[in-house]
């Protein structure tokens, strides 16, 4: 059974007087192709539990939940936003850097500055002026966090959907850029666009083998 987010860790900040808590999740790292995106949400002091049911870790969702709660979330959120990376800053700066600066990014498009970052995971200082607090498993502990991964989720899942369009071979709209059975035949049927990252190891291994064939 899923955990259920709480708003226990921004009650102990508010508590403190500190009253713009924002919650930041990331959605496509695994990914092998499309952008990292970053999405950052602030509740207000008045938020309950109750008036937010529904919100767990974007992961545990379908996408049918998600699209119902991304509204919900946006409508009674204090502010949001979403921030992303592109292919090209994750092969120049590798992925997690840019999944720090598609944080940075999502902060500093929020409508109100926060005065302290809830973060999923590992120690991470994605901004240079705003402190960060880490919570391991944040995105099922707190309500910040997990709102924030489902707003993340709902828009990379809408990029890369665009994308399908565009790039139908990859069935993109399907695995959403992930490294599934039928994302794989398609990059030995077709190999990679330029939406995928090359950095990335099968991505890397069908480019260096096009090197090798094309020197011979």
């Amino acid at each position: 059974m899923a955990l259920i987010p709480t708003l226990e860790y921004e009650q102990a900040f508010w508590q403190q007087g500190i009253v713009l808590i924002a919650g930041i999740d990331e959605v496509g790292m695994g990914a092998l192709a499309g952008p990292v995106v970053a999405a950052a949400v602030i509740f207000k002091q008045d938020t309950t539990t109750e008036s937010l049911a529904g919100i767990r870790d974007s992961k545990t969702l379908s996408a049918t939940q998600r699209e119902k709660i991304d509204s919900v979330i946006k409508n009674s959120a204090h502010a949001w936003a979403i921030g992303e990376a592109s292919v090209d800053e994750i092969t120049k700066i590798n992925i997690r850097r840019a999944a720090h600066l598609a944080m940075q990014r999502a902060v500093d498009q929020l409508q109100s500055i926060p005065e302290l970052l809830l973060i999923d995971g590992n120690p991470a200082q994605p901004h240079p002026t705003i402190p960060a607090t880490n919570i391991i498993k944040g995105d099922s502990l707190s309500l910040s966090i997990a709102a924030a991964s489902i707003i993340a989720k709902v828009y990379r899942d809408a990029v890369m959907t665009q994308l399908d369009a565009t790039f139908p071979v990859y069935g993109f709209a399907g695995h959403k850029g992930y490294g599934s059975p039928t994302h794989l035949a398609a990059l030995q049927e077709y190999g990679p666009c330029d939406h995928h990252r090359a950095t990335y190891a099968p991505i890397a291994a069908l480019l260096a083998s096009a090197r090798t064939r094309v020197s011979q």
